[in-house]
């Protein structure tokens, strides 16, 4: 096999990962041109690669070791293997070719070491930390690759990330409710009279929706923020945020008086590319 059919395999190989794995930001790459959207799939694979782990794994040890390797791979102290891994090869490429820095890829894993142990978050502003180091890293990153970095776009990615992050928790409550893994803050459900062990029974309280709805109106208040900064950045970046209009679809969803948090949704793949098809049309995203 030649480099050239090498590379175009890893890029393959990206682009299915995070297809099966993140159809959501996916779907985002489309309305993106080539070049760029090969080195966003690269950085979003990456991130399905890390997020993934814990689904890996029966044991923290495991999960620790297969982390670690990212982590040397970053600093450019891997121990084999690198070669052979089409994820890594395409994201040491879209960090040459774009300049993307290293310290957020490498604090992304760290965040995500969070995920192996079944300790619960305990506050608002850990939960943040998490979020802004994960999912508002992501959104920086795939912002650098398409324009020149600027404090206000940095900015709204803080934003659209924490917004984002923060109804992702609320989505996934149901499954990560299944295996007792808490990612509400433990501080928060405690405010309102609930706590762990209530919502690792997967039935609606009124307390434990009293601590989710304060968590749906942060994510509000963030997504209020972004779409204001929107308008502010470039028009050819504003594509990368696009997933922000899910956001707001299912925040609005959230919080409906009959929404259960704890009955599982899948949402559909169709739907997701006409909301954003018709973002990508409009004056919030466009030109």
């Amino acid at each position: 096999m030649s480099a050239t059919e090498a590379s175009r395999d890893s890029a393959g190989f990206c682009a299915d990962l995070v297809r099966t794995h993140d159809f959501v930001r996916y779907a985002s790459t489309l309305f993106l041109p080539g070049p760029q959207r090969r080195a966003l799939l690269a950085t979003y694979a990456f991130n399905a690669e890390i997020s993934r782990v814990r689904e890996q794994v029966s044991q923290p040890l495991p999960g620790e070791m297969r982390l670690q390797w990212w982590t040397d791979m970053l600093a450019g102290a891997g121990h084999g293997g690198i070669e052979g891994n089409p994820v890594a090869a395409e994201l040491l490429l879209a960090i040459r070719d774009y300049r993307l820095p290293v310290d957020p890829l490498s604090r992304l894993i760290d965040e995500h070491q969070f995920d192996l142990y079944n300790d619960p978050m305990p506050s608002m502003a850990a939960l943040e930390g998490y979020v802004n180091d994960t999912s508002s890293a992501l959104f920086s990153l795939a912002a650098r690759i398409v324009a020149r970095p600027s404090e206000t776009t940095d900015h709204l990615a803080r934003h659209a990330g924490l917004a984002q992050g923060l109804v992702q928790v609320i989505a996934s409550l149901p499954w990560d409710a299944a295996r007792r893994q808490l990612f509400v803050p433990l501080q928060l459900l405690q405010q309102h009279g609930s706590g762990m062990e209530e919502v690792f029974l997967g039935k609606q309280t009124p307390q434990a929706r009293a601590a989710i709805d304060q968590l749906v109106g942060e994510a509000r208040g963030h997504l209020k923020t972004a779409f204001e900064l929107l308008v502010g950045v470039p028009p050819e970046v504003r594509p990368v945020f696009l997933p922000l209009a899910l956001v707001r679809r299912d925040l609005k969803r959230m919080s409906r008086a009959d929404a259960d948090p704890f009955v599982p949704r899948t949402p559909s793949r169709l739907r997701t590319l006409w909301t954003l098809w018709r973002a990508s049309r409009s004056a919030e995203f466009g030109g």
